[in-house]
């Protein structure tokens, strides 16, 4: 498989291009990481409040059982604590409830940041990439022998600007049909090069 071009520019070019693909991933990651830890400082309060109530629920329900032991009216005192201890887990869940909302809603803001803000350039990069490596490496397993160069030459006389062409032969076609292996060298290195490899 062919990554990278054959000729020093474009390589160059395509190297730069990964490294700030990467570089940009690493931004938009580090920005995601900084959004999720401002998020959760919202949910400081909901944990704040969830773990007081929780310790004051305790509270009424060990007073409540310790109420409980006292003779005839023992039950008639424990029941309003059961009953301030209940509420007081209720208002704990509520807590706990708002700071896993926050969490949830913390993951979704700083998973959407990262992704959004790595496909800006992945989604204009990856596939130029890939149409090279799929090119290139198609016209890589092509060149395996001189007869080869023939389809190159041919391609180029197909897709390359017809000023390019002329700087080779003022009949391109001509000298092709001919079997001028100088003209068609030249015309399958300008095509060969167009698709990032070196003859």
């Amino acid at each position: 498989m062919t990554w990278y071009s054959e000729i020093p520019a474009r390589r160059t070019r395509q190297i730069a291009g990964d490294a700030w693909l990467i570089a940009w991933s690493a931004l938009w990651i580090w920005a995601a990481l900084r959004l999720y830890d401002l998020v959760m400082n919202l949910a400081a309060p909901g944990r704040a409040v969830s773990s007081s109530a929780a310790d004051l629920a305790g509270r009424f329900d060990d007073a409540g059982s310790a109420l409980g032991g006292v003779p005839l009216v023992g039950g008639a005192l424990q029941s309003p604590f059961d009953g301030m201890g209940s509420a007081a887990a209720a208002i704990a869940d509520a807590g706990q409830a708002s700071a896993d909302a926050v969490g949830l809603l913390a993951r979704f803001l700083a998973i959407a940041l990262a992704v959004l803000g790595i496909a800006s350039w992945a989604m204009v990069w990856v596939p130029i990439r890939v149409a090279f490596i799929r090119r290139a490496t198609a016209a890589r397993r092509f060149l395996d022998s001189t007869d080869d160069l023939d389809l190159f030459a041919l391609r180029a006389m197909a897709r390359q600007p017809l000023h390019l062409l002329a700087r080779i032969s003022d009949d391109p076609a001509g000298a092709w049909r001919r079997g001028d292996r100088d003209v068609i060298e030249a015309l399958a290195s300008l095509e060969l090069r167009a698709e990032g490899l070196a003859r």
